[in-house]
């Protein structure tokens, strides 16, 4: 592969299509159609394709703002590289579970990976109908090894905390601290809502209950290192089929609580459940249960195995691992749930609604949000169906 050292600037379809023959993933003399494909906040994202041999690649760069807002709202470069080595650290333990990385530059903030356009991205599938049957067992292992082999259950300390330092993510952590934890809470200019839901607004704003617990888990997120998180694991991005689930867009990715992923995937599960008539939920609160029992079993079955840690010979330690990671999980969803709805990124499974039951399901979701804040010990995974209904 080629070893030219590259200067930054934002790809184009023409410039896309030249790198990749550089790389020599295509042949000079192939014909390839390029198309920019990324609809998120941060990125450029080519779809490469030989029309002829369908050979088909992706490369994503990333800017060096936020593309949402615009250059006033400055990013580091670095996250691409967070990204990829997130990306080939979780193929490393799950490689059925992540597309393939090709190639990545720094310099040019650009990774070159597998294809997944034969799959859908699973929100947009779940908003169809799709069930996919697979996907809570494959986040559930997803989830485990990844929290498991990352932490210091599985690494030597030494080694674990030269990780930690690798994936120091401060720009994209920002985000999290101020749209997820903070934002949502207060009157701020950030956030966005429609005025029908004000005084639901206002209520959660003093609400100094609810808000004391969203201050614990920020604190947590801001201080606990305890495994590598994807961090920003919703439905949009895992792309998935009947028998197929890819996670994907890990630039989020920093040392952070065992529960912040698991909770993110609870809570976008939840925001597709809250939009859907009552006969077509249990899909998905039947994937909230098997994803946290997938987990709990994988983990023990990594516990178990365990050489690093001394005390994982203590039959109760793990149930404290456990118990506490489920916890901080319930608590993440509730903060998502809440964020989703008033903050400033939504998601369209709920605003897609019409005029009426978007109000409801909005409702909904602060209730449960704030239900979730305030009741982490007292929720199990089953109790979901429950707190639906009510």
């Amino acid at each position: 592969m080629t070893t030219t050292t590259y200067t930054y600037e934002p790809l184009n379809e023409i410039t896309a299509i030249r790198l990749v023959k550089q790389l020599k993933l295509f042949s000079e003399s192939e014909a390839l159609t390029a198309r920019e494909i990324g609809d998120g906040n941060l990125n450029l994202v080519f779809h490469i394709v030989n029309d002829q041999t369908n050979k088909s690649i992706i490369v994503k760069q990333a800017l060096p703002y936020a593309k949402v807002v615009g250059e006033s709202w400055p990013l580091s470069l670095k996250r691409a590289t967070i990204e990829s080595n997130a990306l080939k650290q979780f193929g490393s333990l799950t490689p059925e579970l992540v597309p393939d990385v090709y190639y990545h530059d720094e310099n040019l903030a650009v990774t070159v990976m597998e294809d997944l356009s034969h799959l859908t991205i699973s929100r947009t599938g779940l908003i169809q109908g799709e069930t996919y049957p697979l996907l809570s067992e494959h986040i559930g292992r997803f989830l485990a090894h990844i929290a498991f082999e990352t932490s210091d259950f599985a690494i030597k300390p030494h080694e674990k905390k030269k990780l930690v330092a690798q994936y120091i993510n401060p720009d994209l952590c920002n985000i999290t601290e101020d749209l997820v934890f903070t934002d949502p809470f207060f009157d701020y200019n950030t956030n966005e809502f429609e005025e029908t839901l004000r005084s639901d607004v206002e209520n959660l704003w003093t609400d100094e209950e609810a808000k004391l617990e969203v201050a614990k888990l920020k604190q947590k997120f801001l201080t606990s290192s305890q495994t590598l998180v994807h961090g920003d694991l919703h439905t949009g991005s895992i792309f998935a089929s009947e028998r197929e689930t890819k996670v994907i867009d890990p630039e989020f990715a920093f040392y952070g609580p065992f529960g912040f992923d698991l909770g993110q995937f609870v809570a976008n599960l939840l925001l597709n459940t809250l939009s859907r008539p009552a006969q077509k939920r249990s899909v998905l609160l039947d994937h909230i249960t098997k994803t946290w029992d997938v987990f709990q079993t994988t983990w023990n079955k990594l516990w178990v195995e365990s050489k690093v840690e001394p005390f994982v010979k203590n039959p109760n330690y793990s149930d404290y691992i456990l118990q506490q990671t489920w916890t901080d999980a319930v608590g993440y969803a509730g903060c998502e749930l809440i964020r989703r709805t008033i903050g400033l990124a939504h998601v369209v499974d709920i605003d897609s609604l019409p005029d009426e039951e978007r109000l409801n399901a909005q409702k909904a979701a602060l209730r449960l949000g704030r239900y979730l804040l305030t009741h982490q010990t007292e929720i199990s995974a089953h109790d979901f169906k429950n707190l639906i209904e009510e």
